[in-house]
């Protein structure tokens, strides 16, 4: 992918101003909407569920790139398309038969992605490469913003961006946790597609001018 995407997440939005939230992130720079579903049981966390999902829905005018840290993905899959998820993204870790799992996304018409916690090999996906749309590399521990990036995030990537051309394969890699524009340039240089930016961005007190900084750094 020649344009590098930014996708913020809206586990760091003010949750009693989402829709101002959105309708920023809808006037920016920004490429997606990054949504993190927690189960509290996958992850130590619960955020948002599906009736608050198809209330952002009616509001988002960019793709809805939706992150499933949730046991037994695969009950849900046809929910999640049917709210408008254009990107679906279970993790490696909760899902018992991949293939299968990744399939069953694709045959709802969205694009496929995998996410991998920060323990877990690139290795493991050798089999399902080409299969895959996405795959989401977790630079800090699932759960929760504003972490600390992982430094071990930068070989992981280069070892699946080579594994990737290896293979012959298109998918793309994002990054998600501890984005900030001191990195962003490091992770696209080592293969990255895609950046997450939660805290980075909500936090800040230009958020449309951090997305703009954000995206001309890893566009230069």
């Amino acid at each position: 992918m020649s344009t590098k995407l930014i996708a913020p997440s809206l586990l760091a939005s003010d949750f009693a101003n989402l829709q101002r939230d959105i309708e920023m992130v809808n006037k920016s720079d920004a490429d997606w909407f990054h949504i993190d579903i927690m189960d509290g049981v996958f992850v130590p966390n619960i955020s948002f569920g599906m009736p608050v999902l198809e209330a952002m829905a009616k509001h988002t005018k960019k793709p809805l790139d939706v992150h499933l840290m949730i046991v037994d993905p695969d009950r849900y899959i046809k929910t999640f398309a049917n709210l408008g998820s254009e990107i679906l993204t279970v993790h490696y870790e909760a899902c018992t038969h991949l293939h299968r799992t990744i399939q069953a996304i694709k045959s709802e018409g969205m694009k496929a992605g995998v996410a991998l916690n920060p323990h877990t090999n690139v290795n493991l996906l050798e089999d399902v490469i080409n299969d895959l749309d996405l795959v989401l590399i977790m630079s800090v521990n699932p759960g929760f913003g504003g972490q600390s990036f992982i430094e071990n995030t930068y070989s992981k990537v280069k070892q699946l961006k080579d594994m990737i051309v290896r293979k012959g394969a298109s998918t793309i890699i994002e990054i998600d946790g501890g984005v900030t524009n001191a990195n962003a340039k490091a992770l696209v240089d080592a293969g990255a597609d895609v950046l997450v930016a939660g805290s980075f961005v909500f936090k800040s007190t230009s958020q449309l001018k951090t997305i703009e900084d954000l995206k001309s750094i890893v566009n230069p």
